[in-house]
């Protein structure tokens, strides 16, 4: 019976937005994950329709021991749906089989109302973006080469395709294609599986979406062998060893976790990945001294705090119940999270030798986005170091989909920020800015101008007269304010 316990105690914090399905699921004992795993997403499957079964029975009226609705859920769903209930005698079980008659009754009644044929009708459908998404694979290069991971795919019976448009609609052809904003990942089937690949299991593959991605390339971390970088949020680790595989396994990076189950996860993931750079540090961002000298050295961090996961859509959490874009939203939580978030920066901002920020979300609400950013650069932390957004060429400028204009301050501002639609983009929702000091993007301006000057011109080094990149701002005048910002994201 501590099976079904431990099922209804996982559908309890799913049920309070503990996290997503496949994270939750990630922290249940290895003993019992993948039995208890199943049962948690097939009563998901089936919650609507088993709820009102239960109500409809009376079962919770008359069975005091059965004390939530979720320990009913699933101790019903084994008996109407599977093979009846895995536990030995006892009062739990007896007080369900004291029920079965009226709990088939109404399940048949129930299928009847709706016209199901088959029990499979009565599930909840699956969230029709999720096809839209590929199953996307990143070649872990600290282990191993793109060159040899494709040789790879190729064994396994898949072929090499220019685009994997036609494939993601047919999960049964075997075809993998190369993504063109992200070097070292690959595109399959959204129905393809790798949890029992080789190379899954030996950290060579990571199973991580292509926005996912996009922090670490943003941040572009140093990799050298005197580079500091830290990831203030690193659990469960796929941004982690992403940042670790960009250092090329050189440098420091600092990898910091406060929730101790989330920290194991972090550890194992690590270890497996092969990132030998990497400290991970059992504690909260929040709590260390940015002055602490064992950070001195950082120059780059990555932030990507705790959101609202509004722009998740993927193969599980299709089953909870999530904001859409057109729903009303709990402001009270946006507010707390935003409120986190900006927190977040600020103290990044407050580490003396940092020159990069790369903020990300996997929300879709402005109020996490691009109205946090705006407040960063508004803060007194930002004014002091004087940060300002990375340009748009340093953020992805290939990618189409940028920031929302009439929630910035200043519209101009809107292209340096990404934006990635769930579905849309074959990929899941999601946010990415950069905040740089505006020292290392005047150094790189006049950079640029040079080489474009010496192009032009055919000088060299020696004839090259470098001044500064002209202030637009110069004359006085304010570029002009955006839209008055919307109240709902």
């Amino acid at each position: 019976m501590n099976f079904y316990f431990q099922a209804a105690k996982t559908l309890d914090r799913l049920d309070a937005k503990q996290g997503s399905i496949k994270g939750t699921l990630a922290t249940l004992p290895e003993k019992d994950r993948k039995r208890t795993a199943a049962l948690v997403i097939e009563t998901l499957k089936y919650k609507a329709v088993l709820t009102d079964v239960v109500v409809a029975s009376k079962l919770l009226k008359e069975e005091k021991k059965i004390t939530t609705l979720n320990l009913a859920l699933v101790l019903v769903h084994d008996l109407l749906l599977s093979n009846g209930i895995e536990a030995g005698d006892g009062p739990i079980k007896a007080a369900i089989l004291r029920h079965k008659t009226r709990l088939h009754s109404e399940f048949q009644r129930l299928k009847i109302k709706r016209g199901a044929k088959s029990n499979q009708e009565l599930a909840q459908p699956e969230d029709p973006r999720a096809v839209k998404i590929p199953r996307y694979v990143r070649v872990n290069t600290l282990l191993w080469t793109a060159e040899e991971a494709i040789q790879s795919f190729i064994s396994r019976g898949f072929t090499p395709s220019e685009s994997l448009r036609a494939s993601l609609y047919s999960p049964f052809r075997k075809e993998f294609a190369q993504d063109q904003h992200v070097p070292n990942l690959f595109l399959f089937s959204s129905q393809t599986q790798f949890q029992e690949d080789p190379a899954y299991k030996a950290g060579k593959l990571i199973l991580q979406d292509k926005a996912s991605c996009f922090p670490a390339l943003v941040l572009a971390p140093p990799s050298s062998d005197d580079g500091a970088v830290i990831d203030a949020t690193a659990a469960p680790g796929n941004k982690t060893s992403h940042l670790s595989a960009l250092m090329k396994g050189k440098g420091r990076l600092f990898a910091f976790e406060r929730d101790q189950k989330r920290f194991s996860t972090l550890q194992g993931m690590l270890r497996k990945a092969g990132c030998k750079n990497v400290e991970t540090i059992n504690a909260d961002f929040l709590s260390v001294s940015p002055d602490d000298k064992k950070y001195a050295a950082v120059t780059h961090i990555l932030l990507d705090p705790s959101c609202s996961g509004s722009g998740i859509v993927n193969r599980l959490d299709y089953l909870l119940e999530r904001e859409d874009e057109n729903e009303a939203v709990d402001t009270e939580r946006l507010n707390k999270l935003s409120g986190f978030q900006l927190s977040m920066i600020r103290h990044a901002m407050k580490f003396p030798g940092v020159v990069k920020i790369a903020y990300s979300t996997c929300s879709i609400h402005a109020a996490e986005n691009e109205r946090v950013v705006c407040q960063a650069l508004n803060s007194e932390e930002a004014q002091a170091s004087n940060y300002k957004l990375a340009p748009k060429e340093m953020v992805l400028p290939d990618w189409p989909r940028r920031g929302i204009p009439e929630e910035m301050d200043d519209a101009e501002q809107a292209p340096s920020v990404i934006r990635c639609r769930p579905g849309d983009d074959a990929t899941n929702g999601f946010f990415v800015a950069c905040f740089i000091k505006s020292e290392q993007r005047e150094i790189r301006d006049i950079g640029a101008n040079t080489e474009k000057r010496k192009a032009q011109s055919g000088l060299d080094d020696t004839h090259e007269d470098v001044t500064p990149a002209r202030n637009d701002n110069a004359d006085g005048k304010r570029k002009e304010k955006g839209k008055k910002r919307r109240r709902t994201s």
